[in-house]
């Protein structure tokens, strides 16, 4: 089940990449942060919503609040959000956002790069902190971009395209270093047995909880599974179905008005009484109190 089988008022809304403004034929943009120009105007800023695209805000000024998936994020001047597509959020007054955006459909990179750069690791955190010489590095990457990113009358557009391909990686090899935080953490974002496992889960935990039908289904004994989830995360393989599992309930149980049972449904739960039992054990309330509790 996804949005679209879902009236208005029973679906977090989510927006595509605006094509209209892709340059080439490649899903990215750069460019500054301006309120009055929202940098995607059909999207009501200030309430939830999801989107298909990656957005990284490079802050010039603040502080300024966002909302991703429950949290509410602090960021300043020299700092950063990455928000990744699907990820429920929320902006704040659109008139407060200063600096640098950078919203992109990474389709046209290379799938080694997309794993180097750890564009789907959901488990890492939104709000990013640089040091001095990170900050310098980033802002030196992103106005290298930003510069190719405007530069189309120099180069032929294919060549165009391709340094346009190698600036971003660029930038994003410096961002995730960021995100990663230690060397150990840059390993795992190489541990390609776990990043399919990843990928097969945010594809399907709707419909399969099985740790055993994963393993079958990407080719792994359910040993080398565990393994290989336990050193990318610290957990195991069904404790990260299950997390990905209740935090879409959240997001539907907090953003749209679906009946607790439709909820249930709509992550792989057709018993009413079996998803209440599973969301009260691994968030320790019912879907009921969860709900009334932010409305």
């Amino acid at each position: 089940m996804t949005d679209r089988d879902f009236p208005d008022g029973d679906r977090i809304k989510t927006f595509p990449f605006p094509v209209d403004r892709s340059l080439s034929g490649v899903g990215m943009r750069i460019g500054p942060m301006d309120g009055r120009r929202p940098w995607r105007a059909d999207i009501p800023l200030e309430g939830v919503h999801r989107i298909d695209f990656h957005v990284v805000m490079l802050f010039d000024g603040g502080p300024v609040r966002h909302m991703v998936d429950f949290t509410e994020y602090e960021a300043g001047a020299g700092e950063l959000l990455w928000i990744r597509p699907g990820q429920v959020h929320r902006f704040s007054h659109a008139t407060e956002y200063r600096g640098t955006v950078l919203t992109m459909q990474p389709g046209f990179l290379p799938r080694a790069t997309v794993e180097s750069t750890g564009l789907y690791r959901y488990d890492l955190p939104p709000l990013l902190r640089p040091d001095a010489a990170q900050l310098a590095g980033l802002r030196a990457s992103s106005a290298q971009l930003e510069r190719e990113y405007v530069d189309t009358d120099t180069l032929p557009p294919g060549l165009h395209t391709a340094v346009l391909r190698h600036s971003l990686t660029a930038f994003l090899l410096r961002l995730a270093h960021l995100a990663a935080g230690s060397t150990e953490e840059e390993h795992r974002l190489d541990d390609t047995t776990f990043t399919r496992f990843r990928d097969a889960v945010e594809r399907d935990f709707a419909a399969n909880h099985s740790v055993s039908a994963y393993a079958d289904a990407l080719g792994y004994s359910r040993r080398t599974l565990v393994r290989a989830v336990r050193a990318a995360t610290g957990e195991t393989p069904k404790g990260f179905i299950d997390k990905r599992v209740v935090l879409e309930a959240k997001r539907l149980l907090a953003h749209t008005d679906l009946p607790i049972g439709r909820v249930g449904v709509a992550v792989g739960f057709p018993d009413a009484a079996n998803f209440s039992k599973f969301f009260q054990l691994h968030a320790g309330t019912t879907p009921v109190a969860f709900r009334a509790e932010l409305r």
